[in-house]
């Protein structure tokens, strides 16, 4: 049995009670204690005197398969050529101590198992393989030209997810579970990064989506919708879909109608700020898609905004991959601008995403009994300024996995005397 102890750091423990001065004792793997001067003899002590304690964070949406796409980088990157990529995105990402991660579209199956198996290190992740769209919608990479361009390439292990109708929608649920997803997702409205689809616009009607919903259920998953305006939003919450990603279109309706089913929001408010910088950086994007970013950033803010305000549950996502990986603690800023208090941020990033993704029984808080997933930050829990500069050393069940302190062969005070491996294939 091997222990640790993190003494001396603010510890936000991922729940709302206030932070504290704690040391946190991890044996084992598992969180066994949290308390003030705990004073027990360990393998390992971890000095976190002036810094923030935390539980692995979470991002609820990202797709490591891309990174800030334009036509030209799709169209001259050889196939194979992202899955080499995205293990370098794994990487950067728990580096910035995201332990759990979502993928919303692009990594298939054996992506998810090379860090399963420990091939490669990264975030804890669940899977959706592909977005599941209408004839024209979201998911359709059909070009004006005629030719099939998109982020997404089909391939064996990521199936064509385009379908009309709730028979076909039947059968591509049943393929996609067949594939590995451990989660389905499904565009209910255009969004910005398509072709041909536009962002006002609700898709798929209700037959469709009921029948999405069942058979989803029926195999014990859950369905987060790409919903961004306000009829597809709607439509969403009806069906009994359990997150809302983006929701860009919220009337007060449909924030009445996520109060009243729980329906989770994912604002993933980086992205349009992240294909605006692109755009005012040069990089060749369609003028659609700029146009359309343009168009939704200022409503973006005032629907999260206003759904923060009237107490809608809000798990971090980022959408990265639109933008760069590994600035995915830049949300946390941004959601504090629009009416979170920093708790509250930490709270969306932790408990609240563990809860979504359906992992809460082991991870999302400093519990005894959980599995210890840590981050050490330098700083103050209550400054969000430049946090993935600051974070100093990740744990995956108990091990150090990343950060500029682990890879330097120490962390604080403390030697790691542990084997560190780093693979993060412990799935707790």
């Amino acid at each position: 049995m091997t222990s640790t102890l993190f003494s001396g750091g603010t510890v936000v423990d991922g729940t709302l009670t206030e932070p504290r001065q704690a040391d946190v004792l991890v044996r084992d793997g598992r969180i066994a204690d949290v308390g003030p001067s705990l004073g027990v003899d360990t393998d390992v002590v971890v000095d976190c005197s002036g810094r923030t304690v935390t539980p692995g964070l979470f991002d609820c949406h990202v797709h490591v398969m891309f990174e800030q796409p334009s036509m030209v980088q799709v169209l001259q990157t050889p196939f194979s050529l992202p899955f080499y990529e995205a293990a370098g995105r794994l990487r950067r990402t728990l580096a910035t101590g995201v332990t759990w991660v979502r993928d919303a579209g692009g990594a298939d199956l054996g992506v998810a198992e090379a860090v399963r198996r420990g091939l490669t290190p990264g975030p804890r992740l669940q899977i959706a393989v592909n977005m599941i769209s209408q004839t024209g919608g979201h998911g359709d990479d059909w070009q004006a030209c005629g030719a099939h361009v998109g982020l997404i390439q089909e391939h064996p292990g990521c199936p064509s997810a385009v379908v009309d109708g709730p028979v076909e929608m039947r059968k591509k649920v049943r393929e996609l579970i067949r594939a590995g997803a451990d989660v389905l997702k499904v565009a209910t409205s255009g969004g910005v990064l398509s072709p041909r689809s536009n962002p006002l616009h609700g898709h798929l009607r209700d037959d469709e989506l009921d029948a999405l919903v069942t058979e989803a259920t029926a195999a014990g998953l859950h369905v987060m919708a790409h919903a961004q305006a306000t009829d597809g939003i709607k439509a969403a919450v009806r069906a009994g879909i359990r997150s809302i990603e983006h929701g860009i279109y919220l009337d007060d309706q449909a924030i009445e109608m996520m109060l009243d089913r729980g329906t989770w929001l994912v604002p993933t408010l980086l992205a349009p700020r992240a294909v605006l910088a692109q755009a005012d950086a040069g990089i060749p994007l369609p003028d659609a898609v700029v146009a359309k970013a343009r168009m939704v950033s200022e409503a973006h803010d005032d629907s999260v905004r206003r759904a923060i305000a009237a107490g809608v549950k809000v798990a971090m996502g980022t959408d990265s991959g639109v933008g760069a990986h590994g600035t995915n603690l830049d949300e946390l800023a941004i959601m504090r601008h629009l009416g979170m208090s920093e708790l509250e941020a930490w709270h969306a990033t932790t408990q609240v995403a563990a809860e979504l993704l359906g992992v809460e029984q082991d991870h999302g808080t400093l519990e005894p009994g959980k599995v210890a997933d840590v981050v050490v930050l330098d700083g103050s829990y209550d400054d969000l300024a430049g946090l993935g500069q600051r974070v100093r050393s990740v744990w995956l069940a108990g091990e150090p996995v990343a950060g500029p302190e682990v890879v330097g062969g120490s962390t604080g005070e403390g030697a790691v005397t542990g084997s560190g491996s780093g693979t993060g294939g412990e799935q707790g």
